[in-house]
């Protein structure tokens, strides 16, 4: 396999330096190694999305879906894949009698898509759980670095290789289809490890004539979407060993992201347009520590690969918005594409041109996703924004009435009277108060 890499130009960085470079960096982050190597992308026919919502979502401190929320919200993720079996799978715990009720309850309602999956441990114990919950497929967790082997498990590899295979054959044996989590994959010896190690579970399908799908874990968010950057970190170069290498076909090949260091997205990508044909996510990205992939996120990005959203409907992405609202969850407002500020202007030289054309200031219609683009009125806006304003309420535009408007919002600026650009209602109260000034005067 060392062969082949270097063959191929693919430098890695073994898992010893890894290991080592990480715990002696600490507490630093760790430093990216650089080899200038690069591999080429691979834009497939076929991509897919799959939710971790019910998994992943809930390991999210603020997060505890009652099986009403969990109905509610899979009706929207179904709504939102509209029969396109783009949105293929969507994974769940079932560890508590309300994760068995969620899943019951969701299987009940008889969607296709997306498909309702356990997610475990390697362990005979969990498939039995999904077994029983009337499930056919899972999630296997399979922690592959050393730095989890060592420090999690106080264990060996080869100990814990033998325990990850002897759960996969149980499940396999049983009737149970497996995704092969490969845990910190991101921080992994990739060539004395993880490539003989998943040949094993390769094998191991082959004996059951099953092909098994291998989830590659971002753990700890510290995978990077650059090519020219040494394994393990390269997203890219990971992709690469695991279709040339190992020869396992895109559709079999899962990307699982993080947001600890802002790449969550950029890695998603990247995964796909280097070959892997699935992304797993979480709706609007809530996830453990910095969250998840936001389905949404890759919803949007499958129409900027694509130039289309092959059936599925991103209008659904409003009413997903207004769902996590209502169960208290505050959309952090600078959030990409849902947050309160994505299709918001304030600034009046913007607003002036956006005015004139949509597209000088949104690259998209954001009406595509359910949404609207809005005007904040702020120190800041300008008279554009007053005017836009006053006729998107119903006021005519009356220039009399823009000037007077814009130095009664001058004024609470800059006299330090506001922080925070004015409410609909705050500026209705201005707008009465200087109607009412300007027909004092007028008479």
């Amino acid at each position: 396999m060392i062969k082949l890499l270097r063959r191929e130009g693919v430098d890695y960085i073994d898992d010893e330096a890894v290991f080592r470079d990480i715990v002696s960096q600490w507490p630093l982050p760790p430093k990216l190694p650089f080899d200038k190597i690069y591999v080429e992308p691979e834009v497939l026919v076929n991509l897919f999305i799959t939710d971790t919502t019910f998994r992943d979502g809930q390991q999210a401190f603020y997060v505890y879906y009652s099986v009403e929320d969990a109905l509610r919200l899979f009706r929207l993720l179904a709504d939102l894949d509209n029969g396109s079996g783009k949105i293929i799978r969507s994974e769940f715990f079932l560890y508590t009698e309300r994760d068995r009720r969620l899943v019951k309850a969701v299987k009940e309602l008889g969607l296709e898509w997306p498909k309702v999956i356990g997610w475990g441990r390697a362990r005979i114990e969990d498939v039995k759980l999904v077994r029983e919950a009337g499930l056919d497929e899972m999630v296997m967790l399979m922690s592959i670095s050393d730095i989890h082997i060592k420090y999690k498990f106080n264990s060996t590899r080869d100990r814990v290789a033998e325990k990850y295979l002897e759960a996969a054959e149980y499940a396999l044996r049983s009737g149970v289809r497996l995704r092969c989590s490969l845990e910190d994959v991101t921080r992994a010896d990739i060539v004395n490890f993880v490539i003989p190690f998943t040949q094993r579970l390769l094998r191991l399908g082959e004996k059951y004539g099953v092909d098994l799908v291998i989830k590659l874990p971002d753990t700890t968010g510290v995978g990077v979407p650059y090519p020219f950057v040494s394994l393990p970190y390269s997203i890219p170069k990971l992709v690469w060993v695991f279709r040339k290498v190992l020869g396992i076909p895109s559709e079999n090949l899962e990307f699982h992201g993080h947001g600890d260091y802002h790449m969550a997205v950029p890695n998603a990508v990247s995964a796909w347009l280097y070959g892997a044909g699935i992304n797993n996510g979480t709706l609007l990205g809530i996830g453990e520590r910095a969250g998840n992939v936001p389905i949404e996120a890759l919803v949007i990005w499958y129409a900027r690969i694509k130039g289309s959203f092959d059936g599925m409907n991103p209008r659904v992405i409003g009413k997903i918005i207004e769902a996590f609202s209502s169960m208290g969850y505050r959309v952090p407002t600078y959030q990409p594409i849902v947050g309160d500020n994505a299709f918001t202007t304030a600034a009046g030289i913007h607003v002036d041109a956006q005015l004139k054309s949509p597209v000088t200031y949104l690259s998209m219609d954001p009406g595509l996703i359910g949404r609207e683009a809005r005007i904040m009125v702020g120190p800041y806006s300008g008279k554009s924004s007053i005017r836009y304003w006053l006729k998107s309420h119903g006021f005519p535009v009356d220039e009399d009435l823009v000037n007077a408007v814009y130095a009664r919002v001058k004024w609470l600026f800059d006299n330090g009277l506001r922080r925070e650009p004015l409410s609909d209602d705050e500026l209705m109260g201005i707008i009465r108060d200087v109607t009412r000034s300007l027909s004092q005067n007028a008479l």
